[in-house]
């Protein structure tokens, strides 16, 4: 047997080992009658104020958290030295999300782009050089990471995720000893903790309604399987369907989760089971046009309103994407059929089971188990790059690339019928259609012993298995009206005796140019050794370990030529298409990540501390298909935190400072009269403060502040773009040097400012709040060429609890209608403003909703 095969079996026969030993009745009532506490402790016992949620106090520091650290059954917040943060299902709900992504808001320092619709958010850690997607985070269910490669584009983690009452709270980890266990990612780790059954049957059931013709059915219950059994299930979820504030004229939100526990309990533990299942399609919204008449300045383009346009149509949801060609005159080509209402979203189902034991004299275990698995769609228009312009001007433009005969007639109809006019502007958007597909298994397994009084070693391992299946067409753009709404445009040209088809008659002006058919297999396995030391007052803490990551990549080779065997249907002369045949690529890389704290309590409610370390992000699938030259990236952080709590005021504030070296990036660059995809290494240097404060500073009044201010920019980019000839020469393409530059799509400053006040009454009680969000002075791209300005909205929430059962709920955000950006022209090197245009993504308008629930 390999030593690689070997290390992926220790786990899982450990695992079993326990799990058996733990039903053994003999071992149960013998290991019963050891002193010592589960980590659920009696959560089980009492509905509304579990042990290890502090009777819903989040903002304690006396609060248990159970991730970012090896303690069986976790260490107070007072004692973390690292950057926390801790969310009830009530806080997450006074969040005012307009998707699952933005609760990742909470942590200071996230910046969530959440401005596309309920998935793709980009999501940026600070100081951390992403540049779109999320790269530098992982999402979990019970520690079991959702999936255990971040940086997948088309298969970014927060499309996967989906709040309901099925969730107690998150615990949402900033680098620090989170480099140590599961996943090792050095930038967020957000876990969520499931609700589990109680003693007595409880849950609710509640149903919203929105502004944009939102309808939404909650519910969850907590049980016990039989009384005296310490068995205890638990059941929930949620269906909703919206026309979104981006209304598509189809459904543009539609499908729901499902959530089911099994847990048991003893004395010495606990054995949870857990799984979900997710089936939810959403339309997403990338860059619209949007008037820029000055740096930082926008305003509404004529047509397209920013906050609540979009391309979606019911003239353009339907479309059949031309994939295949054929060889015989007058053939159609093969492809797909698509449906835009199918959106972005999955269908997907997370499966998993936490086991922890204390066998007493000192030794304990903890294991997660995960198996994951599914579908992740997107479906949806993406920007080409190119500003709005006449409809005349585009034919000409394209008459010219063509090398077409001058004098040709030009006819343009709209493909629901009827003339389209000259004068109006249009824009070409790509219509892309990826279907990705992955399972997964983890498992990571601790097993601890204390040494002497306060001294406690850990010794653990993590392995995953996992693929992912892509197969992606893009770059079919489509001739679009420049207005919300818009119907494609056919365009044909004619000599009168011959007639050229510039756009077809679905409306697109181009097949596939880039195609993608990838089978990627991975293994990751690495063994931590971590020790926890309580000296008086102190708290010391250190770790190691090492991770080895095994890559196989399968990609089908392409070509590019006419679909249709017709030079005269311009649209698809020059598409990419699958040939026979395949590419594979492996690659095996090892890297270590350690870190060192040190945590000084200096009474129950104010603690300090100190934090060291390096963590590590290693390739994903998709970085190797240009090059087997991809370096681990690393991160080095430095930290110290102060945490305060008093009656009138509760302070979390971390000072930083990360520098970052290895990452690569890739994009599409002209190469003399063709395009190349070149790549570049660069890195990074961020300093920075993190605050979350909250103020009492009089009975049922509250105000709550949270931020960063971060002074990052780039550092050591290689001087040029490069890319691989067919001889595997690497070539030298065009200049490359923005050191100094601020982190693209990271602000330099942003905080969210929440005064809210709770009311007693004689009927129960009505609370208030309203929430100030700004976003700083950022920009798109990493030469500072497109500025995205600063904006603030405005998010405001009112909740009355009637009596033990009923609780309504009142709800809005940007409720002034604040235009802000969140993107520009990601697919333009340089500036992209074109005679006072730009391509660019907003946050969405207005939303309003209400709920009622009762509870039981």
């Amino acid at each position: 047997m390999t030593r690689l095969a070997t290390r992926a079996l220790l786990p899982r026969t450990l695992f079993a080992v326990a799990i058996l030993g733990a039903l053994s009745p003999a071992w149960a009532q013998e290991a019963a009658s050891v002193n010592t506490a589960s980590p659920q402790g009696d959560a089980h016992k009492d509905k509304n104020h579990p042990a290890d949620t502090d009777n819903g106090n989040i903002k304690d520091l006396q609060q248990v958290v159970v991730t970012g650290n090896a303690a069986f059954g976790g260490v107070k917040k007072l004692d973390a030295s690292y950057s926390i943060t801790t969310l009830s299902l009530d806080q997450i709900n006074q969040l005012n999300t307009t998707s699952a992504n933005d609760v990742l808001k909470a942590s200071p320092g996230l910046h969530v782009e959440s401005s596309g619709g309920q998935t793709g958010a980009n999501i940026e850690v600070a100081g951390f050089p992403g540049s779109g997607g999320s790269p530098y985070v992982t999402i979990g269910l019970q520690g079991v990471p959702f999936y255990p490669m971040a940086g997948l584009g088309n298969l970014e983690q927060g499309s996967l995720l989906r709040l309901d009452d099925t969730i107690e709270r998150a615990e949402l980890v900033q680098g620090g000893p989170a480099v140590l266990y599961g996943t090792g990612q050095p930038g967020l780790f957000a876990n969520f903790i499931l609700k589990q059954g109680t003693d007595v049957p409880s849950g609710d059931v509640g149903l919203t309604v929105g502004s944009e013709g939102m309808v939404r059915v909650d519910g969850f219950v907590g049980f016990p399987l039989s009384k005296g059994s310490n068995w205890y299930g638990s059941v929930g979820g949620f269906f909703r369907q919206s026309d979104g504030v981006r209304d598509p004229q189809f459904t543009a939100d539609k499908g729901g989760q499902l959530t089911a526990t099994l847990t048991r309990d003893w004395d010495n533990g606990s054995l949870m089971f857990f799984g979900r299942y997710v089936n939810d399609k959403n339309q997403f919204v990338v860059d619209t046009p949007i008037l820029n008449p000055s740096r930082g300045q926008f305003s509404a383009y004529p047509g397209f309103n920013p906050l609540t346009g979009t391309l979606g149509s019911k003239a353009d949801q339907y479309e059949f994407l031309q994939t295949t060609p054929c060889y015989t005159a007058g053939c159609t080509p093969g492809g797909v059929n698509v449906n835009l209402a199918n959106g972005r979203g999955p269908e997907v189902f997370f499966t998993g089971a936490n086991f922890d034991w204390d066998f007493g004299n000192g030794w304990t275990l903890s294991d997660k188990l995960g198996f994951n698995g599914g579908t992740e769609g997107v479906l949806a228009f993406f920007s080409t790059g190119s500003n709005p312009l006449p409809l005349s001007t585009y034919i000409a433009n394209a008459e010219k690339a063509d090398h077409l005969p001058a004098g040709l007639a030009a006819t343009a109809t709209y493909t629901t019928g009827g003339a389209a006019a000259m004068n109006q502007n249009v824009v070409p958007m790509e219509l892309r259609y990826v279907q990705q597909r992955f399972h997964v298994f983890s498992n990571e397994f601790h097993i601890s012993k204390e040494l002497f009084d306060g001294n406690t070693l850990t010794l653990g391992n993590y392995t995953a298995s996992y693929s992912a299946n892509e197969t992606a067409f893009q770059g079919s753009d489509m001739l679009l009206q420049a207005k919300n709404n818009p119907t494609p445009i056919a365009v044909s040209l004619s000599n009168g005796a011959q007639t050229w088809q510039l756009a077809s008659p679905q409306g697109f002006v181009t097949g596939p140019t880039f195609v993608l058919d990838m089978q990627g297999s991975a293994v990751n396995t690495a063994f931590f050794l971590t020790d926890s030391w309580k000296v008086d007052n102190w708290l010391f803490d250190a770790g190691v370990r090492d991770e080895y990551q095994y890559v196989k990549v399968v990609q089908a080779n392409t070509a590019t030529g006419d679909l249709d065997d017709d030079p005269y249907t311009l649209y698809n002369n020059n598409a990419l298409h699958l040939t026979p045949g395949t590419q594979h690529t492996y690659l095996g890389k090892t890297a270590p990540s350690w870190t060192i704290g040190a945590n000084y309590t200096f009474n129950p409610n104010m603690s300090a501390y100190v934090r060291v370390n390096d963590g590590v992000h290693f390739p994903a699938f998709t970085d190797l298909l240009t090059s087997l030259d991809v370096p681990v990236q690393k991160i080095h952080n430095m930290e110290v935190g102060f945490k305060y709590q008093a009656d009138w005021i509760y302070a979390d504030i971390t000072a930083y400072r990360r520098i970052f070296s290895g990452a690569r990036n890739s994009l599409l660059v002209a190469v003399g009269n063709t395009t190349e995809n070149v790549s570049y290494i660069y890195g990074s240097d961020a300093k920075g403060v993190n605050f979350d404060t909250t103020i009492k500073p009089l009975e049922h009044v509250s105000v709550t502040l949270s931020g960063d201010y971060q002074d990052s920019h780039y550092t050591h980019s290689d001087g040029c773009y490069t890319y691989q000839t067919s001889t595997l020469v690497v070539v030298c393409s065009s200049k490359n040097d923005f050191n100094g530059y601020q982190l693209a799509r990271q602000p330099t400053f942003q905080a969210r400012l929440t005064p809210s006040y709770v009311m007693p009454t004689s009927w129960g009680s009505l609370s208030a709040w309203v929430t100030y969000e700004y976003i700083g002075s950022h920009y798109s791209d990493q030469q500072e060429l497109q500025p995205l300005g600063h904006y603030y909205d405005l998010a405001v929430g009112v909740v009355a609890d009637v009596g033990k059962h009923w609780e309504y709920r009142l709800q809005g955000t940007n409720v002034t209608n604040q235009i802000g950006l969140t993107e520009g022209n990601s697919r333009v090197l340089g500036a992209a403003s074109t005679g006072g245009v730009i391509l660019a993504r907003s946050i969405e308008g207005r939303e309003v909703n209400f709920q009622a629930k009762y509870k039981f």
